[in-house]
């Protein structure tokens, strides 16, 4: 690690922290060349997967956006905050957990359907109405019938 004084890349680690959330740490650490003090932060790096669009066009996921669409379809439902927050972490770990760079925005609009289909089965209608592209009465019959069969 260089120092940020002088630049010398000889430091020393002279204590080592664990955050209080567990998810960091931090070192103290001293130039050999000119004795100061400085502090560093260890973190683990998640790459989230790259969003590849029907028109093959690739966006970076955003988390606000996913809460967005959740809280669209949640919307005036009796659902939680904190529902809606696991339900997103839920999505997130397996994004992580599939270990690609890649994922087609169907795959992320299955497990979105998974969690408010888990979380609020009017949520799960209106969200399913808009990704699957009802177009008209029946698909929403057969939809609800889905539900209730399960």
């Amino acid at each position: 690690m260089k120092c940020p004084y002088c630049h010398h890349v000889d430091t020393q680690v002279i204590d080592t922290r664990i955050s209080e959330e567990g998810d960091s740490i931090r070192r103290r650490r001293r130039c050999a060349s000119c004795d100061k003090r400085f502090t560093t932060y260890e973190r683990i790096e998640l790459a989230m997967p790259v969003i590849v669009k029907k028109n093959g066009s690739r966006s970076e996921y955003e988390s606000s956006k996913l809460r967005a669409s959740l809280m669209l379809a949640l919307r005036k439902r009796p659902v939680s905050a904190e529902a809606v927050d696991t339900a997103i972490q839920h999505i997130e770990e397996k994004l992580l957990a599939s270990g690609e760079r890649e994922i087609i925005s169907g795959q992320l609009g299955e497990l979105v359907m998974r969690e408010l289909k888990r979380l609020d089965k009017i949520a799960y209608i209106r969200f399913a109405s808009v990704y699957k592209s009802f177009e008209d009465v029946s698909e929403f019959v057969e939809a609800i019938q889905e539900i209730k069969k399960k």
